[in-house]
């Protein structure tokens, strides 16, 4: 029997809450929806944290510490996941590109990790390439340098990176660090699909992905954005991946229905069962990717 474990993203950093009042936003609720997740079957809560006040991403590393503290005190178990993708946000101008515009929150790459540092989670993420975002001007930067720095940075910390890939630029850029020895062995690897506009969230998007890492010391998980969610589920599944669900990808059931990421999670777990798989616990986790306890 197959075994694979559910990554849940608990509530990104997007305009969910204006969109849904089920999104986390306070340092308590996210810590309380990370928990209620790991109960339905979670392995690992992914992780952004929002100001109180407005719902707003935030980069606050009180805010990190806050929702760390109160997962930990109530749950060792579940391996936590913090988003290193902050700080990577340029809206440039229009026929005058510079100076860059409101919205922009760019910083280096050893300062996205500030707390990582000092948190050290068991995972944090890697953005492996820069992509434009939606139809305007906003474009997140990851450059080729900023990937190694921060490869580096994590490795020196002790954390285990996960590759987060948005298009088959990114993974193979990705593949050609791991080729360097740049990450160790087992390498995470997020399929990221169906963002606006990376590889669309379709069985050719996840097979390419999958086919590309076939080789290499892998393990690979992928998710689908909005009503490709539960979809790519099946998907990664059927290809010998694993998965993620949550509000940060997708708010909703079904049509109309708005969810709870222990739902997410529990559909998530219900696909699994039903084409002959069943759901890694945290400990099945950990020793997959040969990590140590926290």
């Amino acid at each position: 029997m197959s075994k694979t474990f559910i990554t849940c993203a608990i509530t990104g950093a997007g305009d969910g809450p204006k969109r849904s009042p089920l999104v986390p936003v306070t340092p308590e609720e996210i810590a309380d929806s990370a928990l209620a997740a790991a109960i339905a079957g979670a392995a690992i809560v992914h992780l952004h944290v929002r100001d109180p006040d407005t719902g707003e991403g935030s980069r606050d590393n009180d805010l990190y510490r806050q929702v760390v503290e109160r997962i930990r005190d109530r749950n060792r178990d579940v391996i936590i996941n913090l988003t290193a993708g902050m700080g990577g946000d340029a809206v440039f101008g229009g026929d005058d590109p510079l100076p860059l515009q409101n919205g922009t929150d760019l910083i280096g790459p050893t300062e996205r990790l500030s707390h990582v540092k000092k948190l050290r989670p068991d995972i944090c993420t890697l953005d492996c390439g820069s992509y434009n975002v939606g139809d305007g001007n906003l474009v997140y930067v990851s450059t080729s340098d900023y990937i190694r720095v921060g490869a580096k940075r994590i490795r020196q910390l002790g954390v285990r990176p996960e590759l987060e890939v948005f298009d088959l630029g990114h993974l193979r850029y990705s593949l050609k660090l791991l080729r360097d020895g740049v990450f160790d062995a087992p390498t995470m690897i997020q399929f990221c699909l169906g963002v606006p506009y990376g590889a669309p969230a379709d069985t050719a998007a996840m097979k390419m992905m999958a086919d590309m890492v076939r080789d290499h010391d892998v393990i690979w998980s992928a998710f689908g954005v909005g009503r490709d969610q539960l979809r790519m589920v099946a998907q990664a599944v059927l290809l010998g991946g694993h998965v993620r669900v949550g509000l940060e990808d997708n708010l909703y059931l079904k049509r109309g229905v708005p969810a709870r990421n222990e739902q997410l999670v529990t559909k998530a777990a219900e696909i699994i069962d039903t084409l002959g798989g069943a759901v890694m616990s945290p400990e099945e986790t950990r020793d997959l990717l040969r990590m140590e306890r926290s």
